[in-house]
């Protein structure tokens, strides 16, 4: 893992002019057919027979899902848009997976709990409230446009939130963390802003 990672500020992406798409968030440009490959670490290969996801922390029962398992959930999938914290956004995505509200249901969060922390099967981590992965707003998901997710793109299974900046989006995901406060995760720990709204440009940490 990378010890220190600087924010570049250069590094937003194409400007658009007045005609710009309002689906847009500031500071972005759309992708179209492309999506770019990023990652803080080496792309691993996870079987899906080593596969496990976990919830764990303030929940009166922690739980821990096989592939198999986190498959006989509901069935839940989310299309719309997502956007890169450097400056790309893909319109009109297909992900297919269970919503975390149903790990969550199961194992039955602490009204203590206000933060999670996402961690994947590498170690990286990434920190959010848990009102952003509540309520219909984030999914595991492990299917892309109707087949399995990549490997480069996360697969076996990734978290996906939306509505955040796609960093927030833990790839080769393996558990959340439910806390009574906020905890850095890597990119948090290296100058990257703690919720990350892109439509409020929250790129970095004094943003």
């Amino acid at each position: 893992m990378t010890s220190a990672v600087e924010p570049t500020r250069g590094f937003t992406g194409r400007s658009r002019a007045a005609d710009r798409d309002p689906r847009l968030p500031p500071g972005q440009y759309d992708a179209r057919d492309t999506w770019p490959v990023l990652s803080a670490e080496v792309t691993p290969t996870i079987a899906t027979a080593d596969w496990t996801f976990r919830v764990d922390g303030l929940v009166d029962g922690a739980r821990t899902w096989d592939w198999d398992a986190a498959h006989a959930l509901p069935r839940s999938e989310y299309r719309g848009d997502i956007h890169c914290v450097t400056g790309w956004s893909k319109f009109g995505v297909r992900f297919g997976g269970v919503s975390v509200d149903a790990f969550l249901e199961a194992a039955r969060p602490s009204p203590a709990a206000t933060h999670v922390v996402a961690w994947s099967h590498t170690g990286y981590a990434a920190n959010l409230p848990l009102a952003d992965v509540t309520g219909g707003r984030a999914w595991i998901v492990w299917e892309y446009d109707g087949a399995p997710l990549a490997p480069e793109h996360g697969g076996p299974a990734r978290l996906v939130v939306p509505h955040l900046y796609f960093w927030k989006s833990t790839k080769w995901i393996a558990g959340l963390r439910l806390l009574d406060h906020d905890e850095s995760g890597f990119w948090e720990q290296n100058g990257y802003h703690h919720r990350g709204n892109p439509w409020q440009e929250q790129r970095y940490a004094h943003d």
